[in-house]
């Protein structure tokens, strides 16, 4: 980074407190907060959307997928494509609550305040753990731009010690001085920022391919380059996804976030809330999103730039989360890295700041008002959601900085959504879910999802030894022997020589001219030649270089590969292993390790298994997985699956039993006369079944003509005389969703367009 890149920086966190300042004024009262007014129309819903669903962990997530896997890489993110859809029905529903908080809708709903206090506490919680992803994102990201430390009043800090407060200060500053419409405002410039970022280096990225006279010495096209350079494989998005994701999985994640996302606390705002009218609110959240799965496509192609121009840069080869930061030094000039890492902070900072104003404002709405401080003025309630955005930003930084893992912080997102989920779904479309079903079921999830899991090991500690619960997926080391292409030859020279390299700089030097004189070829690397179509590597006994060409001759490729070491630096002899009802299994005596069992070769993949001696006794450590051992009495063999399946079953029951539990228990207490009021519900499903006007105080008269019976709502049940409350599709409905799967299918084939060119 030099010093234009910083004063581009310094001029983009200028700006936003600005906006923030200017918008301060707008603020009078709580709607105008937590929901700007409910002024914005498809405009600025569409940015809201947008930036709130797209952090800086996209396009690290799809640029490190795709150097490593290719094309299929992209399922990392692109599994909510499946989800867009759907969001045009479930727009309309925010705006129809008309709450300024989903907290507010469990209160009405289920006519409890402590249903929607607990309902706030989950939110804060979850926008705490959601943030402090994209906080880490962002440091990852940096790392390669401004460097892994940074130099501060002297002293040497890691960069994120240093740069997630400095961002954080920054949202602070222009998100609790404006509320929803300064991140709103912010988030329409931030939006075009990540645009750009999405597009930014595939021009330079295309043209260094072209204009490269190693890689492309006949002055080809850019994507013949990378048919050239890369494995077919690359091109190939539906030979699955790699070892964290397979099509179980998917489809389970995509459930996940189905039930999940409407639950989701930002959603009362950036899902539809704020907008003036229902047309808005659902075309800017459909719209929204299906920017981030376009710009996804952007990310997929600059990480198969990145895979075919840093294939030989052992940084990469390692840590391909670095892959984004690599190629925006290589490529932007200065200044440009600069905007590159503003574009990065957008992502970052477009959802930080509307988790920050709808957290705060459960908090307020659902907690100190209606328990601490009933007769609240609007002054005071919004000192407190100011306040309250302070502590819920802190949260995230903590998170963080102590996590500082994306996968784990992600992976723990895919469920903790699903504990409010059975309630908002059943009580939106049944009747006779009832307020005490709805707590029975938050609590089975509490219990099922967490408790248990941590807390049942330390109450039972016989299940850390029981036979039943030990079982673990096979350790194993496979060598397979893979065509060879161009960026192999440079992945496996560039390894070659870093290791050759470390070993020649641990020898003193009169030593290693001695070595380098007498066992040249078994010490250094081998060679290519110039067009990299062969390569000359030392045969077994290291007294020979023999020839390998591509497309003709295959090179072993391990797994786990050679570079790779366990957490106290040894050598990485095996994968697998992992424990399936447990974080880990291992030996109750810690001196037993591992030993060779067996051998088997199939074609061109030879397996090596490894094993604790027999008779062995072991215990799990860890957090015990509960909900996978719903599958013991039904003979399931959940050892032989693999990782992303295991990864799927332990996902059914947590997507499954909390609706079968918060039926049973709805039918239960309804006959047991604990259901809510007639009444009560009477006015709500009228309410949902009302379209909203524009004019606040037509929609306010409106409303209450169709309380008092003088006029029927606008919508009509699909189900009469029943207790459902689906509505009748109007034709917009239709129509509105179908086009939306057609967009999924256009994007899915635009994709396959993409890895088509250059063939």
């Amino acid at each position: 980074m030099t010093q234009p890149d910083y004063i581009v920086l310094g001029i983009y966190f200028l700006v936003l407190i600005a906006i923030g300042l200017y918008c301060a004024r707008l603020n009078k009262k709580q709607e105008d907060y937590f929901m700007g007014g409910r002024g914005f129309g498809k405009l600025m819903q569409t940015f809201a959307a947008f930036g709130a669903g797209t952090g800086p962990q996209d396009p690290i997530i799809t640029g490190s997928g795709t150097f490593t896997k290719g094309m299929n890489g992209m399922w990392g993110v692109m599994y909510w494509l499946f989800v867009t859809p759907f969001y045009w029905i479930t727009g309309v529903w925010y705006r129809r609550m008309r709450h300024l908080t989903l907290g507010d809708w469990y209160v009405e709903r289920y006519e409890s305040k402590k249903l929607g206090g607990a309902y706030a506490i989950f939110g804060v919680i979850f926008f705490m753990i959601y943030g402090s992803m994209f906080f880490s994102a962002i440091a990852k990201t940096a790392a390669p731009m401004i460097g892994e430390t940074v130099n501060l009043f002297g002293s040497e800090y890691e960069l994120q010690y240093v740069l997630v407060p400095a961002v954080g200060i920054i949202v602070l500053l222009y998100g609790m001085l404006g509320g929803l419409t300064a991140a709103y405002f912010t988030d329409l410039i931030q939006g075009i920022c990540v645009i750009a970022l999405s597009c930014m280096l595939i021009p330079l990225g295309l043209n260094a391919l072209k204009g490269s006279t190693d890689l492309n010495p006949e002055g080809a096209d850019s994507f013949s380059v990378m048919h050239d350079q890369l494995p077919e494989s690359f091109f190939d998005l539906m030979g699955g996804v790699g070892a964290d994701f397979s099509l179980a999985y998917l489809i389970a994640i995509v459930f996940s976030n189905l039930l999940g996302i409407v639950v989701q606390p930002h959603f009362i705002a950036t899902g539809g809330g704020s907008a003036k009218t229902e047309n808005d609110a659902r075309t800017g959240l459909v719209v929204g999103n299906f920017l981030k799965r376009f710009c996804t496509l952007g990310w997929v192609l600059t990480g198969l730039i990145a895979a075919t121009l840093y294939a030989d840069v052992p940084a990469l080869i390692k840590d391909p989360d670095q892959a984004w930061g690599y190629a925006s030094m290589q490529l932007l000039g200065p200044g440009l890295r600069g905007l590159m890492l503003a574009c990065l902070l957008a992502a970052l900072m477009s959802s930080v700041d509307a988790y920050m104003i709808v957290g705060s404002g459960l908090v307020v709405r659902n907690l100190y008002v209606p328990f601490l401080n009933p007769n609240a003025s609007e002054k005071n309630c919004l000192l407190m959601g100011k306040i309250t955005g302070t502590i819920i930003v802190t949260g995230s930084i903590m998170f963080s900085l102590l996590i500082f893992d994306m996968i784990q912080q992600l992976t723990i997102t895919f469920w903790f959504t699903l504990v409010f989920a059975a309630p908002f779904w059943i009580g939106m479309y049944w009747r006779r879910a009832t307020t005490k079903a709805a707590w029975i079921t938050v609590a089975y999830c509490l219990l099922f999802f967490t408790m248990i899991p941590y807390f049942g090991p330390m109450l039972a500690p016989a299940w850390r030894t029981n036979d039943s619960f030990l079982q673990a997926a096979p350790m194993t080391h496979t060598v397979t022997r893979e065509v060879l292409t161009k960026s192999s030859i440079r992945k496996h020279l560039a390894l070659q020589l870093e290791a050759w390299q470390e070993k020649a700089d641990q020898l003193e030097r009169k030593d290693r001219a001695d070595i380098e004189k007498t066992a040249h070829a078994a010490v250094k690397p081998g060679f290519a030649n110039k067009e990299r179509t062969q390569i000359h590597v030392p045969s077994e006994d290291g007294t020979e270089l023999v020839t390998l060409e591509v497309g003709k001759h295959k090179i072993d490729v391990s797994t786990p590969r050679p570079f790779e070491t366990n957490k106290d630096g040894s050598p990485k002899l095996f994968t697998g292993g992992q424990a399936i009802f447990w974080d880990k299994v291992v030996p109750i005596d810690a001196s037993v390790k591992p030993s060779l069992i067996d051998t088997v070769t199939d074609g061109d993949k030879t397996t090596t298994t490894y094993g604790y001696p027999e008779g062995t006794k072991m215990r799990g450590e860890g957090n015990f997985k509960l909900n996978l051992a719903f599958f013991v009495p039904l003979g399931v063999d959940i050892a032989s699956q693999s990782k992303a399946n295991r990864s799927a079953l332990e996902l059914v029951p947590k997507i499954v039993m909390p609706f079968l539990v918060m039926i049973v228990a709805s039918l239960i207490t309804s006959f047991a006369g604990a259901g809510n009021s007639p009444e009560a519900l009477d006015r709500y499903y009228a309410k949902m079944k009302t379209r909203v006007r524009a004019n606040p105080e037509e929609d306010k008269s409106r409303l209450e003509a169709v309380y008092a019976g003088e006029q029927q709502p606008d919508r009509v049940k699909l189900f009469p005389n029943s207790q459902l409350e689906f509505q009748k599709p109007t034709k917009a409905d239709t129509v509105g969703f179908l086009v939306s799967v057609l967009a999924c299918f256009a994007i899915i084939g635009l994709a396959f367009w993409i890895a088509g060119i250059g063939v």
